[in-house]
């Protein structure tokens, strides 16, 4: 038994090693500015940003190059004290080229009122599949508004892993009855905080007050380690021969399902409200259904709607 312990530690070290030791890119190296004027701020070491939202507008930054599959990972603290409302949001689109076809993956932190916690959701979207939410939402075991997290996405052809601090949170593999909803074109990296009154905070209840202006989300340590795609002819360029993205090993899938045991309020797999059968690539956990049935009549009953936001980059 200590021998297989060891061996699976082993495994765990070489295959996280990489992300822990991938170069980290400054700013200009990998990022314009998207939106927002002087609210985007990058500081004086070139490798941190903070982006504000205050009732003019708010903010946000894209990655130069397309990317088709790699790991993605930033350093984020988010705003405190007051933040409903408000969202970050650190993700990859298609949008601006896939009118109504694109893809997507996301982290999105939704605030919340003093006292309460910020939620955290990811999503998943393929070919303009936004009829077919994907979504899922927890809550953190930190208050991620007194320090820096790191949030990393990990995109291959057959698996998208979302992950916190180094410990994966989220599995998404292709299956066959997925069709094209599984992410398969070129993206672009994109972080932006934003207004969401109309419907992040208990379904609009609560909305962003400025009166606590500015909202500062701060990203540093950023990681671009994927294959760059030419925006022409949308084909992959160049992509590190050594690299291999693997799928969630044993050592990190005990710790996945530790997080998704204590941390997860919403999965659509368990949704019957939306959907009466679930998507065909939902494998129902009958312990999992029962936990989240009380947390899906919380989130659906208070109408915290779980909501697809294509425009959110496109503030100015």
């Amino acid at each position: 038994m200590d021998y297989l312990l060891l061996l699976l530690c082993s495994v765990f070290a070489l295959a996280f090693g990489s992300s822990r030791t991938l170069p980290i890119s400054s700013f200009d190296e990998g990022f314009s500015h998207l939106f927002g004027d002087n609210n985007m701020q990058v500081l004086k070491d070139g490798k941190s940003v903070h982006l504000s939202l205050d009732q003019r507008t708010g903010s946000g930054f894209l990655s130069h190059d397309l990317y088709l599959h790699g790991f993605f990972s930033a350093s984020i603290k988010l705003p405190a004290y007051y933040t409903a409302g408000v969202v970050v949001a650190f993700y990859m689109s298609n949008g601006d080229m896939y009118e109504k076809s694109h893809d997507e993956i996301d982290f999105e932190f939704l605030g919340n009122i003093k006292g309460k916690e910020w939620k955290i959701q990811t999503n998943v979207y393929g070919n303009g599949s936004t009829n077919v939410g994907r979504e899922e939402r927890y809550s953190l075991w930190f208050d991620p508004s007194d320090d820096f997290h790191q949030y990393s996405i990990l995109w291959t052809q057959d698996h998208i892993i979302f992950y916190v601090d180094n410990i994966a949170i989220r599995e998404v593999t292709r299956a066959e009855s997925m069709g094209g909803d599984f992410p398969s074109k070129p993206m672009t990296l994109y972080a932006t905080i934003w207004d969401a009154s109309e419907w992040a905070t208990n379904g609009g209840k609560y909305k962003v007050n400025y009166k606590y202006a500015p909202y500062v989300a701060e990203f540093s340590n950023f990681v671009l380690h994927g294959c760059t795609a030419d925006p022409i002819e949308l084909m992959s360029l160049q992509c590190d021969p050594e690299t291999s993205f693997e799928s969630v090993i044993p050592m990190e899938r005990i710790k996945m399902e530790s997080f998704r045991k204590n941390h997860m309020k919403y999965s659509y797999c368990h949704d019957k409200i939306r959907y009466k059968t679930p998507p065909s690539e939902c494998m129902v956990n009958s312990k999992e259904a029962k936990k989240l049935k009380k947390f899906n009549l919380i989130v659906l009953g208070d109408g915290d709607r779980i909501h697809h936001h294509g425009k959110r980059h496109h503030q100015s």
